[in-house]
């Protein structure tokens, strides 16, 4: 359980640690300092990230090797960590062919759906959801960059370390410091969900109308106010600070200090939770449309129902309590045995193992719409 919950794992199958091997390339950065390697790993993670939203269940990837064989095939989270990582090796986001280990705005804003298909080996035979969603993001990640030049003074994600590097102290940088930074770079570059009515041209990102909290609110004659009934989940950035504070502290001496990151809210997490029976749908609150595949398989839902926004909510709370429950019958303390470690030892895995048994392709119990951008 010592390893924490990052993309870096999904490089990694039983035979194979990518991540090594491509640091130990002669021609990656790694010889220009620990800096500049952890540059080239922000720039791989973010990208392998905003692409890690869900495929659906079809869809895999085959890696070959140089005869054209396949060493490995898999979908999901492992199929698009290692289809990244070979556009990545490829050069395929950067616009400098010298510099083929780099993600920069110019590289990103030439990709279209069609280049990310043929990448992605996606076909009628091989669909994926939410290919444009994902292709839209990378593009205005692009766009973001450009934007940002006192982050990212060379379009690139991994400048946001030297842009750090005239403000850390001691090589100790506070996670509040760095979670603002990322969460303000990256807001632009969500579709427009969710807004407050006095700043309706500003999307909030990943927060949802939560209308159950709504109904609380009123019943209970609290005095309300602006925004009080939305939820906020931010998943895919979370997902990726986790991520980026991995590559930073395994690559350089810098120290990414304090917590305040929640559990993940997405479907192996809160999964496990309906798989296990600790989380139940109401079946007054579907109706037949909600299963276009049959009553005796999960409901199909929008990110926007109800349903999903208190199942999401409700995965938040319980990974909490179950990170709290392991640490006491372990008998160590949640800074010993930190919440990361929990997702990725227990519940993602322990989610992801018991959607196996339980469904033909591993499916979540409740399948959501993807478009790419928040599962």
């Amino acid at each position: 359980m010592k390893i924490a919950h990052c993309r870096r794992n999904h490089f990694i199958s039983p035979d194979n640690d990518r991540i090594s091997k491509l640091i130990s390339q002669s021609d990656f950065p790694s010889t220009q300092g620990p800096l500049e390697k952890a540059k080239a790993l922000i720039d791989l993670y973010l990208v392998s990230v905003l692409l890690d939203a869900g495929a659906g269940p079809r869809w895999t990837y085959s890696e070959t090797d140089e005869k054209g064989e396949i060493i490995w095939k898999g979908g999901r989270s492992e199929g698009l960590a290692i289809a990244s990582y070979h556009m990545f090796i490829s050069g395929l986001f950067s616009d400098d062919k010298e510099k083929k280990y780099q993600v920069n705005a110019a590289g990103l804003k030439k990709l279209t759906p069609d280049i990310l298909a043929k990448h992605l080996q996606v076909s009628n035979e091989n669909p994926m959801e939410g290919l444009e969603g994902r292709c839209n993001l990378l593009i205005k990640l692009g766009d973001a960059l450009e934007e940002r030049t006192d982050i990212s003074k060379s379009g690139r994600p991994g400048d946001i370390l030297e842009y750090f590097s005239t403000q850390i102290t001691d090589s100790k940088l506070p996670l509040t410091s760095f979670w603002s930074t990322l969460f303000e770079l990256l807001l632009p570059i969500w579709p427009s969900r969710t807004t407050l009515p006095s700043h309706p041209t500003e999307s909030l990102g990943d927060v949802w109308l939560c209308p159950s909290l709504s109904k609380f609110l009123n019943e209970s004659n609290t005095e309300r106010k602006e925004g009080d009934d939305y939820v906020v989940f931010h998943k895919l950035t979370q997902w990726l600070c986790y991520s980026l504070v991995e590559a930073i502290e395994s690559q350089t001496e810098w120290e990414i200090q304090g917590n305040g990151q929640t559990g993940l809210p997405e479907y192996r997490n809160g999964g496990l939770l309906v798989d296990l029976d600790v989380l139940t749908i109401k079946s007054s609150s579907l109706d037949s449309k909600a299963y276009p595949n049959g009553m005796n398989n999960p409901p199909v839902l929008e990110p926007s129902h109800p349903a999903v926004i208190e199942w999401r909510s409700m995965t938040v709370i319980s990974l909490d309590k179950i990170h709290e429950l392991i640490c006491a019958k372990l008998k160590v303390s949640t800074k010993e045995l930190t919440l990361a470690q929990v997702l990725e030892a227990a519940t993602w895995k322990g989610g992801r193992e018991i959607a196996k048994e339980k469904r033909p392709g591993g499916g979540p119990p409740i399948d959501i719409i993807s478009d790419g951008t928040v599962f």
